[in-house]
């Protein structure tokens, strides 16, 4: 059986999330300040992290080399200095709830799970460099709440495995996103058929959590079927930090969240059938049977005295073969339509 998927949006619409991550740069009024533009954009979400340093990096870790955009530091201290600390953590999901946005967290170690899975969050998103890591995803499994799974770096293998691996634990609600992790993300790396992969290969709602520069991809995304799209935030792309440079200000933000609005409603039914704003415009565009010239009872039709012009108020050129030949029944000026009541049978 398909998995639904079991988020606060209208049936068919596309939850968005905007990740605001370590983009508070380990402040909590930077923080609140990323939930105020999540909030005003329109997005459903805003997301934060919840790590500790010391059970995430090893001390003399390497920067990954987009990292070094921030200043000069080992990945630790880097890190280190962009811990959420567990009380702001409470306090930015209260300023949430007074926003009226959701609050999310990716959790990175067991002691983050226990904490948001404490305070109340309604889903967990497990990282993309996480998929491989068994203990912490049995602990968020356990939770029997929603998981959102970034599938970026790993291959279908290692999917399965994990995916199997939370089914078997009893928890079924599990959403794939689709992600490339390289910051930015170049165009021609971003494999959207894959969305289709991940479809077909698990029946799992899917989605997709963006890097690229701009907002073109994640509205290509929901075009495709995502339900779920992931979108890094930030106060201003020049901040320093290793997350800003491939972050939406709140403009583009904006204007992501309502061009993805404007493509739901464009998807519509799957019925075709002649939509109410085409058939104001159907009698003014399609054309019928006219006379060229005034006709007489009882002349007879002919391809010579009739023509095929707008308005659609007379018989369908469809069946001008049916009525040549026939007499006209009553009097028809020139230019007037030419009606079935006309037609002598």
């Amino acid at each position: 059986m398909r998995n639904k998927v079991n988020l606060k949006r209208e049936k068919n619409s596309c939850f968005i999330i905007a990740e605001a991550g370590v983009n508070n740069n380990g402040s909590l009024e930077i923080a609140k300040k990323l939930v105020n533009i999540a909030k005003k954009s329109g997005v459903d979400a805003v997301k934060f992290q919840n790590f500790h340093a010391e059970e995430l990096v090893s001390l003399n870790a390497k920067k990954v080399s987009y990292q070094y955009r921030a200043k000069e530091e080992t990945q630790y201290e880097m890190l280190k200095n962009l811990e959420l600390k567990f009380e702001d953590t409470l306090k930015l999901k209260n300023y949430c709830i007074k926003k009226e946005i959701e609050f999310m967290s990716t959790p990175y170690d067991i002691q983050s799970v226990e904490f948001l899975n404490k305070i109340g969050v309604e889903r967990f998103k497990v990282a993309s460099a996480d998929i491989i890591n068994k203990p912490l995803i049995k602990a968020i499994a356990e939770t029997k709440k929603q998981i959102i799974l970034s599938c970026g770096m790993a291959t279908l293998g290692e999917i399965e495995r994990t995916v199997s691996f939370i089914k078997k634990i009893g928890n079924n609600d599990i959403i794939l996103l689709h992600c490339i992790v390289s910051y930015p993300t170049p165009y021609d790396q971003v494999n959207m058929n894959i969305l289709k992969t991940l479809k077909r290969a698990f029946g799992l709602p899917v989605g997709y959590s963006d890097h690229t520069l701009g907002i073109e991809v994640p509205i290509m995304a929901v075009a495709l079927g995502a339900k779920v799209i992931e979108k890094h935030i930030t106060l201003d792309r020049t901040m320093v930090g290793p997350d800003h440079f491939a972050s939406l200000e709140l403009d583009d933000l904006t204007k992501m969240v309502k061009a993805i609005r404007n493509i739901e409603k464009a998807f519509g039914v799957y019925l075709k059938k002649i939509p109410k704003v085409e058939k104001e415009n159907l009698y003014f565009m399609r054309r019928s049977l006219h006379l060229k010239h005034n006709t007489m009872k009882g002349d007879i039709i002919t391809v010579e005295n009739l023509k095929i012009t707008r308005p659609f108020d007379g018989i369908e050129p469809w069946h001008l073969e049916s009525i040549l030949g026939k007499k006209i029944k009553n009097d028809v000026n020139e230019d007037n339509p030419l009606k079935w009541k006309d037609v002598l049978n």
